[in-house]
């Protein structure tokens, strides 16, 4: 009977030492749940939706505006009660409303500050007491490679806050749909889907990105890239003083050197890698200091890799533009070069960008398109806006000509085309109705550097007929009197409100 009771108590003693242990483990499950669940709405409570009305330019006919459409995006709350979106959510808003989680009023909101180039844009809420508890959320650094990352905004097909997790997979300079800049993002294969952009790529309750576009094409599944945080900080720093300055541009381009013959020939030694100068662009940081054919050698403290990369860490690399997108305007930028194989230095200070580097400027937001009406005759300028009015197969359906202005550069002859875009029939246009996206080079006889060159050549012309003429010698003749005297008739009868944009002869 000893035994049989002392065996007893035993077993009885190990059931209370693993009842123990199981109500312990389940305590610290239950507490672990709970932290996940507190820090989950920490970060709900700092992510809002927004709702845009948005009404783009008709770049076929800029007097009109398209269709109004509704949209939705997502944002973060950050500091100084202010809310981080992308820019393509509101761009050419005129109406924007924001939502906190959990509670269905919409609240006015307004945009501070825009950045189309990051794909960013900060906005904010007036109404007292919007903030008030909601929690902002700091700016982290750049997650590891192959580290898990969640994705938080409000995507299509439902009303209520998403939550996905995937891996950062990829870091590198790409195309940022939206502005068609090139600059450093993230790519995850987290589902980000219509209505995800804008919203906060968290790690350890920090936004460490921006969400701004899936991957096009529908070729490749779960597929995304965000706003790296080396991106959102400028633009933030930029957003300061309330003026948008953008990224820097020293007004060079370049070709990679993979050529061993083309490093001998440009006389890099065996140990020197870099990228080659194939244009420096007049009124730029780089003109009067960098030729064609020089090699860049160095930014700053980055060596220029042959394929024109640079290490930013151990896994990192990406092309050598970032090393110069990093800077401010006025800020100095230090370059090595090589000419002829003799290396120097030079300290070029950060300018903005011009305008445009290429004779198709990039695409515009928030802004009235320009046009000119003359003799029935529609003139447009030549900018992305207007190739990708043609669709979203606009690379094959937009006309080859058009198209293939977007690989010249521009000089001080020639900064902007003008295109006769369609001819609005009427008796003085007689003969060209059929014509349209026709590219004029010159009128009567002097070469068009602008459209406001062009503008002014026809508003003050004092000949009797304006001759339009196209690289190949094709003519449009077009008499001044007639163009004059019928222009009220022909927009009464095609209802234009007026024969230019507003402010056309005041640039």
């Amino acid at each position: 009977m000893k035994i049989t009771t002392g065996v007893s108590y035993r077993l009885t003693s190990c059931r209370r030492i693993v009842i123990a242990l199981l109500f312990a483990y389940s305590a610290t499950l239950a507490g672990a749940a709970k932290s996940q669940i507190d820090v989950l709405d920490n970060i709900e409570d700092s992510v809002v939706k927004i709702y845009t009305t948005q009404a783009a330019p008709d770049y076929f006919t800029p007097w009109r505006l398209l269709t109004p459409r509704q949209s939705s995006g997502s944002g973060s709350v950050i500091a100084g009660n202010r809310i981080l979106t992308n820019a393509h959510v509101v761009a050419n808003a005129s109406y924007v409303q924001a939502q906190k989680h959990n509670d269905p009023q919409r609240y006015q909101a307004r945009v501070t500050f825009v950045s189309h180039e990051a794909d960013l844009a900060i906005i904010t809420v007036d109404e007292p007491g919007f903030f008030s508890d909601l929690k902002s959320l700091p700016i982290g650094d750049l997650p590891d490679p192959l580290q898990e990352v969640s994705v938080y905004g409000y995507p299509i097909g439902g009303k209520t806050l998403s939550i996905t997790r995937g891996i950062l997979s990829r870091v590198e300079q790409q195309i940022y749909a939206h502005a068609g800049a090139y600059l450093l993002a993230g790519q995850i294969d987290a589902a980000i889907n219509p209505g995800n952009s804008g919203g906060p790529v968290i790690v350890d309750q920090q936004i460490v990105g921006v969400v701004m576009q899936a991957n096009a094409g529908g070729r490749a599944e779960n597929l995304g890239y965000f706003v790296p945080p080396s991106i959102i900080r400028h633009v933030l720093t930029d957003s300061i003083d309330g003026i948008s300055d953008g990224f820097p541009d020293l007004g060079f381009r370049t070709q990679t050197l993979d050529s061993p013959s083309a490093k001998t020939a440009y006389g890099l030694k065996g140990n020197q890698d870099g990228v080659l100068v194939i244009k420096v662009f007049e009124d730029s940081p780089a003109a009067d200091v960098f030729e064609e054919n020089d090699v860049i050698l160095k930014v700053d403290d980055y060596d220029i890799a042959e394929d024109g990369t640079i290490k930013l860490s151990e896994d990192l690399l990406t092309d050598y533009k970032h090393a110069i997108d990093m800077h401010h305007i006025d800020e100095d930028i230090v370059v090595s070069y090589s000419r002829n194989g003799v290396e120097n230095t030079i300290v070029l200070k950060a300018e903005k960008a011009l305008e445009s580097y290429s004779l198709v400027k990039g695409d515009q937001f928030d802004q009235i398109p320009r046009y000119y009406i003359y003799g029935g005759v529609l003139f447009v300028p030549l900018n992305m806006n207007l190739l990708k009015r043609w669709g979203n197969d606009w690379r094959r359906s937009a006309p080859v000509a058009l198209l293939q202005m977007r690989n010249e550069w521009t000089s001080p002859e020639r900064s902007e085309i003008v295109v006769a875009l369609q001819v609005l029939a009427a008796d003085v246009n007689l003969g060209y109705h059929d014509w349209r996206n026709w590219v004029v080079d010159s009128i009567n006889g002097e070469q068009v550097k602008n459209f406001s060159h062009f503008s002014a050549q026809l508003k003050n012309n004092a000949q009797a007929n304006v001759v339009f003429e196209n690289k190949n010698g094709y003519q449009m003749v077009i008499n001044h009197s007639e163009a004059i005297k019928s222009g009220p008739s022909i927009l009464d009868q095609y209802r234009i409100p007026s024969a230019h944009s507003p402010g056309l002869f005041e640039e």
